[in-house]
């Protein structure tokens, strides 16, 4: 073997139609220079793998590059570290994976730092909330960017528990125990939905304990005066509100479907509105029968060209403002009978199925008018009765029109109204 050095590694190569050839150092053992038919050289260093028996051999740079001395002093500090007991290669695939796992974690703080929360519920809103109700995805995106407004800005997993319970416990003690609540279902429901596609380890909002009065019960129903005054009050705000209003109450639905009634929606004589299943909360159409009252308000009102929703003064969407026009009628009734109790426009629905079942109407019927999914009727006996009773609704809401307008006129006079049970006896 001879000693390497540049004249001879100059001259080194392979013999015949070999397609390598190598020659060791004799002053440093071990040190090696391999030449290819290709024309490069390189040096390499060799020991036995005391383990397994096995020659090992790593690359520690081209001729060239590196000179003969610094292959040698490269040589001789990894034939050290094998005398100690350590394999160089082993030792240094350790350190190459160390660096990349390292490298991958600052990659992933990098990535969590630009996740922030407001980036979540963003994403939350454009491939989850999509399909969901508007309203629901309006009010969801709005509660949680107003609770966490001091959050959005920093990363979504850095949002701890501690964090989350005192952003709910400032709701409930500023009186907003519901909003509270819905706050925490919203942010479950969006962390949730990260953790499900692996955008982040833990969910923040989970196993959090019930906000003490975030659920409260609704059960109120206004009374034959209060819907009297109701109606008047609706008179006073003028068009959409006063009119949307009394359509609330005369039919018994939602608030946002009616609110974005169309004209394409109502048949021609204005008898019948039929809510299709794309605006229905529960996604089922549904058939709503029009009392004379109804048809009278809708009679009533200007109809624009090329303009289907009824009761917009943009011609493109739907009345908002709800809560303007209830502190509206809450003056206009208070001046009317005084200050009444608290209540909500969703209690007309249940005003309505109450007095009718007051009024001798089946449970079945009530549940067919609200479109509700679930109700009396359930279990095996739900997938055979499959019946509208649509006679039954027209009748009903024919009745519950004419109570409504005697309540606003004030005259609580028994009515040409006779309930089915009476009538069956």
């Amino acid at each position: 073997m001879p000693k390497l050095t540049d004249r001879f590694i100059a001259t080194f190569k392979p013999e015949g139609a070999s397609k390598d050839r190598l020659a060791f150092d004799t002053e440093c053992k071990g040190l090696g220079v391999r030449a290819t038919a290709a024309g490069s050289k390189s040096f390499l260093v060799q020991w036995t793998d005391t383990a397994t028996g096995r020659k090992v051999r790593e690359p520690l740079g081209a001729w060239g590059s590196i000179t003969v001395e610094q292959a040698r002093t490269a040589a001789r500090a990894r034939l050290g570290r094998v005398a100690l007991g350590i394999n160089p290669a082993v030792e240094r695939a350790a350190a190459r994976l160390a660096d990349e796992a390292q490298r991958a974690a600052l990659a992933a703080a990098k990535e969590e730092a630009r996740f922030t929360l407001d980036a979540l519920i963003a994403d939350w809103a454009r491939l989850h909330l999509a399909g969901k109700r508007a309203r629901y995805s309006a009010e969801a995106e709005r509660a949680l960017r107003v609770a966490f407004k001091a959050h959005l800005d920093r990363p979504a997993a850095a949002l701890t528990h501690a964090a989350v319970i005192a952003v709910l416990d400032a709701l409930a003690s500023a009186g907003k125990a519901s909003m509270a609540t819905r706050t925490m279902a919203y942010g479950r429901a969006c962390y949730g939905w990260a953790v499900k596609r692996r955008r982040l380890p833990l969910n923040p909002f989970a196993g959090l304990p019930v906000i003490q009065g975030g659920n409260p019960t609704r059960d109120r129903v206004l009374t034959d005066a209060e819907v009297g005054a109701v109606w008047r009050a609706a008179g006073t705000l003028g068009s959409p509100f006063g009119p949307v209003v009394r359509l609330l109450l005369l039919t018994a639905q939602r608030r946002e479907e009616v609110a974005a009634l169309r004209w394409s929606e109502l048949s021609a004589d204005l008898s019948t509105w039929i809510l299709p299943s794309t605006r229905a909360k529960n996604g089922k159409a549904h058939v709503v029968h029009l009392a004379e009252p109804a048809r009278a308000i809708l009679t009533g009102l200007p109809r624009i060209a090329g303009q289907d929703l009824v009761f917009s003064t943009t011609g493109t969407t739907a009345p908002s403002g709800f809560s303007r026009a209830k502190l509206a009628l809450d003056t206009a009734m208070a001046k009317d009978t005084g200050p009444t109790p608290s209540w909500r426009f969703h209690d007309f629905r249940r005003t309505a199925v109450t007095w009718l079942a007051g009024a001798g109407f089946a449970p079945h019927v009530a549940d067919r008018l609200l479109n509700h999914v679930t109700g009396s009727i359930h279990g095996v006996a739900a997938i055979y009765q499959r019946g509208e009773f649509l006679a039954e609704r027209r009748a009903a809401l024919e009745a519950w029109g004419e109570h409504v307008l005697r309540c606003g006129d004030g005259s609580m006079q028994t009515a040409n109204v006779v309930s089915l049970p009476t009538r069956a006896a």
